[in-house]
């Protein structure tokens, strides 16, 4: 299954491994410095046209969302799991 991130983007549910709200995470220096680095070496993809709310960090690239941490979360566990079923609380 794929998770929705906004303007058209799409991504694989199983390469998600964290969903993290911006506002919040970049109160951190480490975790400013960290996508401060990736933004450099390439690593992001902003598909949130300007107005980011979120970062999706897979094991390759980091997508920057306007949708809210929540919403994605919710979306996540809407979605079915690997087996067809659904992987949290059914």
């Amino acid at each position: 299954m794929f998770l929705h991130l906004g303007a058209n983007y799409l991504i694989p549910k199983k390469e998600v491994v964290l969903i993290g709200d911006l506002k919040s995470t970049t109160y951190s220096g480490i975790s400013k410095e960290f996508l401060e680095t990736a933004k450099e070496e390439g690593f992001i993809i902003d598909c949130s046209e300007g107005k980011a709310r979120t970062f999706v960090l897979t094991a390759e690239t980091i997508y920057l969302s306007m949708i809210s941490s929540n919403t994605l979360e919710k979306r996540m566990k809407e979605l079915p799991g690997e087996d067809g079923g659904l992987e949290y609380g059914e």
